[in-house]
């Protein structure tokens, strides 16, 4: 815990009138096997992360440390993971990263959407009484102050404030996508639209919610209140809440652009809810110069790995040394005479002699045979793949497990249709 700490060399100012939610309760069938066991915010990233780790990150760099995890479908890992390396905050200050499983509390049912996750939860939120609260999502990955968003909110005297970047107008259909005026009031909120409206000027572009918000704690849990009573809505903030406060004579309801100051133009930020966006995103980092910085020890992505073990790169019985290129490797990892070229290897891969992996994210524990060639793939998690297999998402669309962007998830049931496709061949 005490290394941990080091690491956060910047000292924020704490946020002590701020409570951060983070949703991390969602099913995520959009990931297809790799939410099966356990839920998106847990995934693992980079080799060494999990999905939620950016933003709780981000929470305690920007000085906010009393967070509150809404859970709900296939969390035990995720559990693991914050009790294992979240638990160094002081509760004897005030400081906490609690976790808040869906559990009935103001009827009988479960979560029903994001905004009933925190109005069944409204209690706890008044029991810490906080002036803001700002709602986030555990399965974006991104780095923001939040203390600069907070500074807008409150320099706006706004209701809410929603957080938005500039996407590609084809990607507005998957998102929400806003209009704001010159002084970033926002005056239309489109969820999720077959055809987003374009940014004035720029017609290339929407501007997305990046489903971060933040509330007068107040108007909140007011909103809440009348969001329950309406037996029409699903509960969701982008679907209900938002269009709804849109709407509202005399509500403050704004847009904070999110840019990179260095730069001025959109910051880097990915929704990996998706096995496409996941794969990208991970791609992405292995880009010379990369927009998302892992070693930026001003604005340190805090993670923790359960493999005390370090990386060998060995060579074969034949003598075939062990080569990666462009890739980022975890640790625990063992490579025999294989090559691996633009790669992201969580914990614990192995490869035997001979294999080639080419553009793929394999995740942790995952073993690669002798002779395998893979390309454009995640492997799950301990999946074992025998000797010889050759698959290239680009090619093998006909695999039940590829996706529309031309990336294979390898597991069991791949591996049997291959397996089925080879006998049919012979």
């Amino acid at each position: 815990m005490l290394s941990i700490a080091r690491k956060l060399e910047r000292k924020p100012t704490i946020q002590q009138d701020v409570l951060a939610l983070v949703m991390a309760g969602g099913r995520g069938s959009r990931m297809g096997a790799l939410t099966t066991a356990e839920c998106k915010p847990a995934l693992s990233f980079a080799g060494i992360y999990r999905n939620i780790d950016f933003t709780l990150s981000n929470c305690i760099n920007s000085g906010i440390r009393r967070v509150a995890i809404l859970t709900q479908y296939n969390a035990q890992s995720l559990l693991q993971h914050i009790a294992g390396t979240w638990g160094f905050l002081s509760n004897q200050l005030g400081e906490f990263i609690d976790l808040w499983p869906a559990q009935q509390r103001t009827d009988d049912n479960w979560y029903l959407g994001t905004a009933n996750a925190i109005q069944q939860n409204r209690d706890l939120i008044s029991q810490l009484a906080p002036e803001y609260t700002i709602v986030l999502a555990g399965d974006h990955v991104y780095k923001m102050d939040y203390s600069e968003l907070l500074d807008f909110h409150k320099k706006h005297d706004a209701d809410i404030t929603v957080a938005c970047i500039e996407v590609p107008l084809q990607e507005g259909s998957q998102l929400g996508v806003i209009s704001v005026d010159n002084q970033h009031l926002l005056h239309a909120f489109q969820e999720k639209p077959k055809q987003p409206f374009p940014v004035p000027g720029c017609p290339e572009h929407a501007l997305a919610s990046m489903g971060i918000y933040v509330f007068k704690t107040d108007f909140l849990l007011n909103a809440l209140a009348c969001d329950a009573d309406n037996p029409k809505s699903s509960h969701d903030f982008g679907h209900d809440i938002l269009p709804w406060a849109v709407k509202q004579p005399g509500m403050r309801v704004y847009g904070y652009p999110f840019f990179d100051p260095r730069t001025g133009k959109p910051a880097y930020w990915r929704d990996v809810g998706t096995v496409d966006s996941y794969w990208r995103a991970q791609m992405d980092l292995l880009d010379p110069d990369p927009e998302l910085d892992l070693y930026d020890s001003s604005w340190p992505i805090i993670g923790a790995s359960r493999i005390n073990l370090p990386t060998r790169l060995a060579s074969d019985r034949a003598g075939r040394p062990s080569l990666t290129v462009d890739s980022l490797v975890g640790p625990g990892c063992l490579l025999r005479g294989a090559k691996v070229d633009h790669c992201v290897l969580s914990e614990g891969v192995s490869l035997d002699s001979n294999a080639l992996v080419e553009n793929s994210v394999l995740l942790a524990n995952a073993h690669i045979g002798c002779g395998c060639r893979l390309n454009r793939v995640i492997v799950e998690s301990g999946c074992q793949v025998p000797d010889g297999v050759e698959i290239d998402g680009a090619r093998d669309g006909y695999l039940s497990t590829s996706t529309t962007g031309g990336v294979v998830l390898v597991n069991e049931q791949t591996l049997l249709e291959l397996q089925g496709a080879r006998v049919q061949v012979a």
